[in-house]
């Protein structure tokens, strides 16, 4: 039933659980909001699963809304359907904060029964738009940078969230960017993450502490965009167990605090030709044609792909132009308040950095639109605009104000549709949709405050 790339795919995963001592395996994938789902099996039987193309999992586990709630109005919905998990050998690490058992993890791609792979599955979309890259000789190239905060344990989703304590035991009073001494508050749960990445080949390369009260940032280094997408996936359950192991919560979410900076996904990115020479770098002009146009690319497709980018209610509240939050797409060199920001570096080193998602992407659908917008860009040789020395609030807001605004215009993109599929777009804006809907009916507490005793 293997083929011979499975079969010794299964007998590379066989020899690395046998010699880790692996007793369980967390088999995992992204679904549209990037959570982990999947199912914990024994070695054994995971081995047994994986040689006979068995591991299965609900087709509708890929239509959860950010709740875990199905959303009523998804078409076609058939809990009795089933995917097949096919897990990627390349991906499989270590489980380090599990103590009961030695626990490993790897992520599955989604195919059906008759072995077609799912193009509404967030990896695959990714590995689509790589594809397209590949087919022109070219190889994305990204480095991200993602952002995060440090809260005291929230055990009422009512009460405000509070800034965890360091070694000191205080709080902070005020924004310590880039700070040392601050950033060293929280030592212990960095050598424990540091150890934890380490542990699970997530090649992360420098902590700094950010704006916000308790907030930090990890860079990670350059490499493949699938291969990064996977690192931040895994990432991010990394990190959010690092810090319960120290008693605080670690959140992803894009604005977690009134009056506090938001927290972002900054994306690197450069192309390399088949000899690995940027493409981006002319010798003779500096910048080639096709950088221009990729940037060009980025500034009219990316807001149509605002959803991806911004895929929760909570993430409009971050796009505040006070708190160095890009509200458009201009672009500069070395200007850090606008959407995409090209920084000064060698030839080598050319790219631009998209500055506009916040940390709660999904990371493979996010990496995947701005790539593709970059494509087309380049594909249809789109001028950017002039570039911008100016602060970004100064320049007209192009995001959309809020989740609504959002997907009327995702639903409507032609080019969106074209390369991500009418069904995945189909199934995203019905996903949002209910996601939506069901913020509509909380009552929130600026209402109580506000409204109770006045109107």
């Amino acid at each position: 039933m293997l083929s011979q790339n499975n079969k010794d795919s299964w007998k590379e995963i066989q020899e690395w659980l046998l010699s880790n001592n692996i007793e369980d395996v967390e088999c995992i994938f992204p679904d549209l909001s990037g959570i982990a789902r999947g199912k914990v099996i024994p070695s054994e039987k995971f081995l047994s699963g994986l040689k006979n193309n068995s591991l299965f999992i609900p087709y509708d586990t890929l239509t959860q809304m950010v709740t875990g709630h199905y959303p009523p109005t998804v078409e076609g919905r058939n809990l009795t359907r089933d995917l097949r998990m096919i897990p990627d050998a390349k991906t499989l690490r270590r489980s380090p904060w599990v103590k009961a058992t030695k626990t490993g993890q790897i992520i599955c791609d989604l195919y059906t029964f008759e072995y077609e792979e799912v193009n509404v599955s967030s990896r695959q979309i990714l590995k689509n738009v790589i594809e397209n890259y590949t087919k022109q000789g070219i190889r994305p190239v990204v480095a991200p940078e993602i952002e995060f905060f440090l809260v005291q344990k929230n055990l009422d989703p009512d009460y405000p969230l509070e800034p965890a304590k360091g070694l000191s035991g205080r709080y902070e009073s005020g924004s310590q960017a880039y700070g040392i001494e601050a950033l060293n508050e929280y030592v212990m749960f960095t050598d424990l993450l540091y150890n934890y990445c380490e542990r699970s080949n997530l090649d992360v390369d420098t902590f700094l502490h950010e704006g916000g009260s308790a907030q930090l940032e990890v860079n990670f280094l350059h490499g493949s965009a699938l291969d990064l997408a996977d690192q931040i996936f895994l990432f991010k359950r990394t990190a959010r167990q690092a810090a319960l192991n120290q008693g605080m919560y670690l959140t992803f979410m894009a604005k977690p605090h009134i009056n506090q900076p938001g927290s972002s996904m900054h994306l690197h990115q450069s192309l390399v030709d088949k000899h690995g020479q940027n493409i981006f770098s002319d010798p003779k002009k500096k910048y080639s044609e096709k950088f221009f146009h990729f940037i060009g690319g980025l500034q009219k497709y990316l807001p149509e792909a605002s959803i991806i980018m911004y895929p929760n209610v909570n993430s409009y509240r971050r796009i505040r132009p006070d708190l160095d939050t890009p509200i458009n797409v201009s672009w500069g060199f070395d200007n850090r308040t606008v959407g995409l920001r090209v920084p000064i570096a060698e030839p080598k080193a050319t790219r631009v950095e998209n500055r506009l998602p916040g940390s709660d992407v999904n990371p493979y659908l996010s990496f995947a639109v701005s790539l593709l917008a970059g494509f087309v860009g380049m594909e249809e040789k789109i001028a950017c605009s002039k570039e911008s020395s100016e602060l970004s609030e100064q320049v007209d807001r192009t995001i959309p104000y809020h989740l609504y605004e959002a997907l009327q215009i995702f639903e409507e993109s032609k080019m969106l549709k074209k390369n991500l599929g009418e069904n995945f777009v189909k199934l995203y804006k019905q996903v949002k949709n209910d996601e939506i809907e069901m913020f509509s009916d909380v009552v929130t507490t600026w209402e109580r405050e506000h409204l109770l005793l006045i109107v």
